[in-house]
């Protein structure tokens, strides 16, 4: 069986180093993976629960978002030739 650790809100937004408000933007946008662990889907209130693989995959992305994107390289520009009369 494989152990997997789960995160509160307050818990992440230490390890990600942010406020409880921002790790709940990431989740409501997102861009962060959560699971709503309430007895009820209609509670009011939310529990949220984050895996430590997604918080680690959510690290990982905002790293180096520039080598998650395929970067397609400049056109060249031709020159045409000078006609000298």
């Amino acid at each position: 069986m494989v152990d997997v650790r789960f995160y509160t809100i307050q818990q992440a937004a230490e390890v990600l180093a942010c406020d409880d408000e921002t790790v709940l933007s990431w989740i409501h946008s997102g861009e962060l993976a959560a699971v709503n662990v309430a007895k009820s889907i209609q509670a009011k209130r939310k529990t949220w629960r984050l895996a430590e693989g997604e918080l680690g995959r959510f690290l990982m992305a905002r790293r180096n978002p520039e080598a998650n994107q395929v970067v397609a390289p400049k056109p060249t520009k031709r020159r045409t030739p000078k006609q000298y009369v």
